[in-house]
């Protein structure tokens, strides 16, 4: 075939291709690999496809606001990535693949903010090294998303970008600091993303989305382009929906950089292969240890802590060997070891000071010019009140870092332990605003030592939590192992119904149906029309009221079926007489699995019919 025709039979596939549709929600790394392969989709196509859900639920819907920054290359990219296919074929499991990257990630070719005002627009002089490492095996970053400012907190809520919203319940926080990530893989706004870890960045929105987080090995993979936050206890890697996302990012991210002494592996240690490391089975004859002392007591931590032991039973079923660990001193020897706030002002100053000309210098510019969001006030001035590494503080903290390293592998050797497992918190998401309690996340920053996060399930309120596992340095690979193996005894992960799949919409379509019923021994008629936006939970309705007598009509309101029949109201509607009403009310998530499973009636009380009403159950025609 000559070249020019060549050219144009490529393109009439490309044409074929993006013009069949590829389902991007839930979709894996593996599924986009294989279509794009056979031709049914392009690298192109799928970056659009995640650019609308985008647009449908992170700027309209339930408006998560998980995205900072839209890569205006990111179509072209993939085009480009989409003739390398053609004319050389794939660089690797990556190639074509959209990823998004925390916006703590320095990237040359869009702006790089850590969350903060004070960076708006700033674009340092080099990227990281794990950016460069998703460029080189061929992802497409598609975006750049929210993070609680410079990494300072666990609720994702910036000066630069405002709060991020869990798509399971946009009234709760979606974890953080990585919590921007976690919300947009968990609403599959790309396939997967990336995050940081300094206590438990990773982990925590990884829990709050129904996701799967490792926080390495330290020195595993390079932090170097990351804007800091305490480089003794920072790493950076991937969130995922599945383990097999996870092990292929990681395995295209990991590697020794120069320019990140931690990556400089001692005599005798490898990198482990991630993908290759994943076995069915691999939890036969695994010995478990339950850190007891992570779970705690308090009544608020009942309903998460039913899920984690509920989860440890599954490992028990695939084979795991469990073992209570008491541990009774490990709180006390977990206190006083964090040093974030010995390092960051420096290592902070430092990072700005690589790029020639940053628009802020230092955390104190940031405070005298009132660039911060309020909440994160008192952390900025307790942390530039330190005395940093030149303190006797500082060194206590590292001698007791040490000796909590040494204390964790002395129990897991006394009962030939292979990991550890905890709940990454022990309380479900906190609401918009208040306080996230309950986390676990210490242990591995202040030992260095790997942990994953998997989802454990459901509180009955729809809210994901999770369960975390903790291994022994570079153990990385049999922790991701176990998780895999985890993940195929149960259906854990569950799409956010507010972000369902688009299909060939660009926003998802209102379910809506009409019903009708008459009063008895009346002529009056109510009929309703009612309309369910899945992206918002808003339910409008649109009553009319024909045949009463003026006066007849007393009430209209919105009740839960109970175990009699009848049941509470959940929505006034009218307490007066009408003869036309209407309005959207905002179900809540148990409301809104009620009216799919035909639990929810709207009931109209009149003067002559007070003992029942007139009642109308809501059925929507479609699901």
């Amino acid at each position: 075939m000559k070249a020019a025709g060549r050219l144009l039979f490529l393109g009439l596939l490309t044409l074929i291709a993006e013009a069949q549709t590829f389902e991007v929600a839930e979709s894996s790394i593996a599924s986009e690999q294989k279509a794009m392969a056979e031709g049914r989709v392009t690298s192109k196509a799928l970056v659009q496809a995640y650019l609308n859900r985008i647009e449908a639920f992170d700027h309209h819907g339930p408006r998560l606001n998980a995205l900072l920054t839209i890569n205006p290359n990111a179509l072209k990219e993939a085009e480009a990535l989409d003739r390398e296919r053609a004319a050389k074929g794939p660089r690797g499991p990556l190639h074509g693949i959209p990823v998004i990257v925390k916006d703590n990630y320095g990237t040359t070719d869009m702006p790089t903010t850590a969350g903060s005002i004070a960076l708006v627009g700033f674009i340092p002089s080099t990227e990281a090294f794990q950016v460069k490492k998703l460029r080189e095996a061929g992802a497409v970053i598609i975006g750049k998303s929210n993070l609680h400012e410079l990494a300072s907190g666990i609720t994702t809520i910036s000066s630069a970008g405002g709060q991020t919203l869990n798509p399971y319940d946009p009234s709760r926080n979606p974890g953080g600091s990585s919590g921007g990530t976690g919300a947009a893989i968990a609403a599959s706004f790309a396939a997967a993303g990336m995050g940081t870890d300094t206590c438990g960045s990773i982990r925590i929105p990884s829990s709050q989305n129904n996701l799967v987080g490792l926080r390495p090995t330290k020195g595993l993979s390079s932090i170097s382009g990351i804007v800091p936050l305490s480089i003794t206890q920072d790493v950076a890697g991937p969130l995922a929906r599945s383990v097999e996302d996870l092990a292929a990012i990681l395995d295209a991210t990991i590697g020794e950089d120069p320019a990140d002494p931690a990556t400089h592996l001692q005599p005798g240690q490898t990198r482990p292969k991630f993908a290759a490391a994943l076995r069915e089975g691999s939890l036969k004859g695994a010995r478990i240890g339950i850190l007891e002392p992570l779970f705690g007591d308090s009544s608020d931590d009942q309903d998460v802590l039913r899920l984690v032991r509920g989860a440890v039973d599954e490992m028990k079923k695939q084979g795991a060997v469990t073992v209570p660990v008491p541990v009774p001193e490990l709180n006390g020897a977990l206190a006083g070891t964090s040093v974030i706030d010995f390092e960051f002002t420096e290592d902070f100053r430092n990072y700005l000071a690589l790029s020639p000309n940053p628009p802020v210098h230092s955390l104190q510019e940031i405070i005298d010019q009132g660039l911060f969001h309020a909440s994160l006030e008192a952390g900025y001035r307790r942390r530039l009140a330190s005395k940093g590494r030149d303190s006797d503080d500082y060194r206590k903290a590292l001698d007791k870092r040490a000796a909590l390293a040494a204390m964790i592998l002395k129990a897991m050797d006394d009962q030939q332990l292979d990991a550890l497992v905890y709940p990454t918190l022990k309380r479900k998401p906190a609401r918009i605003g208040d306080p996230q309690n309950g986390s676990n996340c210490q242990l591995s920053p202040s030992t260095g030592f790997p942990a994953v996060t998997m989802p454990a399930g459901f509180t009955a309120d729809g809210l994901p939590i999770g369960v975390e596992l903790f291994g022994r340095p570079f153990d990385d690979a049999k922790l991701v192992s176990y998780a895999y193996d985890y993940e195929l005894s149960n259906n854990h992960r569950r799409a956010p119904e507010r972000t369902p799949a688009l299909g060939d919409h660009t926003a998802p379509p209102l379910l809506s149906w009409r019903s009708e019923a008459a009063a008895t021994g009346a002529k009056g008629r109510i009929a309703v029309k009612f309309s369910f936006d899945p992206a918002t939970s808003e339910l409008s309705y649109a009553l009319a009221a024909n045949g009463f007598t003026g006066g007849e009509i007393l009430s209209a309101a919105l009740h839960r079926v109970s175990r009699n029949g009848a049941g509470p109201v959940i929505l006034p509607l009218s307490n007066q007489a009408f003869e036309s009403i209407s309005g959207t009310e905002m179900l809540s998530n148990s409301d809104r699995a009620k009216l799919f499973t035909g639990d929810l009636y709207l009931q109209v009380l009149t003067r002559s019919q007070r003992n029942g009403g007139i009642r109308i159950p809501l059925t929507p025609d479609a699901r």
